[in-house]
């Protein structure tokens, strides 16, 4: 076997195969046998299996990150930035599903002894975006649960789509699917920006204050 790699080469490949088999179930002799490479060469360019996997995961949160940085830079004004951060970080993920099939892996305790990922890479971005929509948030709506709400339904969608009406599955491959959805996670968003409704107030007080 040939042993010169290029080295975003070898991050794709793994990315592909960290996505659809998880860390667990990807061996560096896989990808190098994907490659058509030794994987001596695979270790040369990329390190061994945890070096790449952090690698691969460390790209995945760069382009993330930019996505959303440029979402919440140019959302509108009030809960209009909710909305807009919604459609990107949606579009992101439909563009990009990799990085989703990467996130699912974990949630199946993928990479377990790899634990502090989350923190890392997620953490901030929720920070992000939290920072920037925390005012039109309402006292009685966690904004953390609102932006895990949006999070948790987006992947749900692309991973498993919804039943449609009549008889099969709507998924992420159909572009009406998507608007549909997106349409639908739009007006879930806006419900919970809805403030609670205060108590209405006793008939006592009321003749006690006139």
């Amino acid at each position: 076997m040939p042993n010169v790699i290029a080295h975003q080469r070898v991050i794709d490949c793994a990315t592909r195969l960290f996505g659809e088999l998880g860390y667990d179930g990807t061996s560096l002799q896989l990808i190098s046998d994907s490659l058509g490479v030794d994987t001596s060469a695979i270790i040369e360019v990329a390190g061994d299996k945890c070096a790449l996997y952090r690698e691969v995961m460390e790209q995945a949160f760069e382009a993330e990150r930019a996505m959303l940085e440029a979402s919440v830079a140019r959302a509108g004004p009030g809960r209009s930035a909710v909305h807009d951060i919604v459609d990107g970080y949606l579009d992101f993920h439909v563009a990009n599903p990799q990085n989703r099939a990467l996130w699912a892996q974990r949630s199946v305790a993928d990479a377990a002894d790899i634990s502090e990922l989350e923190d890392r890479y997620v953490r901030p971005l929720f920070r992000l975006v939290a920072r920037r929509i925390r005012d039109v948030v309402p006292p009685d709506v966690d904004t953390y649960y609102l932006l895990g709400t949006m999070v948790w339904c987006v992947h749900g969608f692309l991973g498993s789509g919804l039943f449609n009406r009549s008889r099969g599955m709507r998924k992420a491959d159909d572009p009406a699917a998507v608007e549909s959805f997106r349409a639908h996670l739009h007006v879930l968003m806006e419900r919970l920006l809805v403030p609670q409704a205060p108590p209405p107030l006793d008939a006592t007080m009321i003749n006690a204050s006139v």
